[in-house]
């Protein structure tokens, strides 16, 4: 009885996998239609330049190549005017680079920002472009000179495709815990910090958790980074139901936190929202030992591991999904590449479980107010007796 059982489960698993790729072909018109991204791979523009670079009468590590850990130990032997006149020089790169001192980068990306806001300023008048043209630039100009507003931390920026950016709410450099936030589809430049639905955005997560931490542990010092640094899926087209971007964010994020060990920021807890969770299932594995101390993933459709132990992870791993998350309305499988397999909620992937009774929707757990906000403070405080 029990195999009959076991090859009936698996049977209903292979028809919603099929239900589940018929629903996302008829709705997207098939495969190539729609929302399919190119995904941002590859150093930030200008790393041709900063190779060819020989003014400091030494090799600059290769921003594609060069591990985290030989950039930091790089700019350590550096004087600080070197290390400005590189960000002068090169501001994307040192901007972008994963390992460079975190006050430095801050510097670099505001250089790049204003470069790339003159740029697009430069585009709106330009008399050769179209009047929808002339009106996207002013659009991105704007969305620049925001990110340019005074006490912003910028980690790190991207002007590529549709934008990528890391911010830091906080002091990175005296933080005692620190949170990244791993956010999914639909978020990306123009979108991570927009004023609708604000707590299933980065900026709207990091401001909220950060705010919950400092009311449940005022004496700590803490840190959120809202990290947009890979493409994202938009809407829910074939991206979304495949690990194609995912596979190529997941080497971003190693990377990135790889970095923030290198620079000796705290191991963080890493909060992973809907198809970023996907991305972190795919990161984790590759961490080093110690460069993460939680991981959380809420509102998961999967994350493409059968179970925590193949994560290869030391850091505890929770997962949380309220009862109203159309997510949980997903079928849990993977099959032809389609669908992110085991819900992290399931007993049997080996996730400690975070309630999430008061969450509303796909996008409220971080709202204030809700259970699992306070929870998920507590995990980044390191209070795990807490978290109930």
């Amino acid at each position: 009885m029990t195999v009959l059982r076991n090859a009936a489960r698996r049977g209903k698993r292979t028809l919603a996998a099929a239900v589940l790729a018929l629903a996302v072909v008829a709705g997207t018109g098939g495969w190539a239609a729609g929302s399919a991204q190119t995904a941002v791979t590859g150093p930030a523009p200008g790393a041709a330049a900063w190779r060819a670079d020989h003014s400091l009468g030494v090799r600059l590590p290769d921003p594609a190549s060069a591990s985290p850990a030989d950039v930091a130990r790089f700019f350590a032997g550096l004087t600080d005017a070197q290390r400005q006149a590189l960000a002068a020089r090169h501001p994307l790169t040192v901007g972008n680079l994963d390992g460079a001192p975190v006050a430095l980068r801050y510097e670099a990306n505001a250089r790049a920002l204003r470069a790339e806001r003159d740029r697009e300023l430069a585009r709106a008048t330009d008399p050769a472009g179209t009047l929808q043209d002339h009106r996207q630039a002013r659009k991105t100009a704007e969305r620049y000179t925001a990110l340019l507003a005074p006490g912003r931390r910028i980690l790190a920026f991207d002007p590529r495709g549709r934008g990528q950016v890391a911010e830091v709410h906080g002091d990175l450099a005296t933080a005692q815990r620190v949170a990244v936030i791993v956010p999914g589809s639909d978020i990306d430049l123009a979108t991570f910090d927009r004023a609708t639905d604000p707590y299933g955005t980065p900026t709207g997560m990091a401001t909220s958790l950060r705010r919950q931490m400092a009311a449940e542990a005022p004496g700590i010092r803490t840190a959120v980074i809202a990290w947009v640094g890979y493409t994202t899926p938009v809407g829910l087209g074939p991206d979304a139901v495949t690990g194609r971007l995912a596979e190529a964010g997941a080497p971003r994020l190693t990377r990135f936190l790889a970095g923030l060990a290198a620079t000796g920021t705290p191991a963080p807890a890493v909060l992973c929202h809907s198809y970023g969770s996907v991305v972190c299932g795919l990161a984790v594995p590759h961490t080093g030992r110690g460069q993460l101390a939680d991981l959380v993933v809420f509102g998961s459709p999967g994350m493409r591991r059968d179970s925590t132990a193949e994560l290869h992870t030391t850091a505890r791993v929770w997962a949380a999904r309220d009862a109203s998350d159309w997510i949980g309305d997903v079928p849990n499988v993977e099959l032809f590449g389609l669908g992110h397999g085991t819900d992290p909620t399931d007993p049997a992937f080996g996730a400690r479980r975070v309630p999430a009774e008061r969450a509303q929707g796909h996008t409220g757990y971080l709202a204030p107010g809700t259970d699992s906000l306070r929870n998920f403070a507590a995990i980044t405080l390191g209070r795990y007796a807490d978290v109930r």
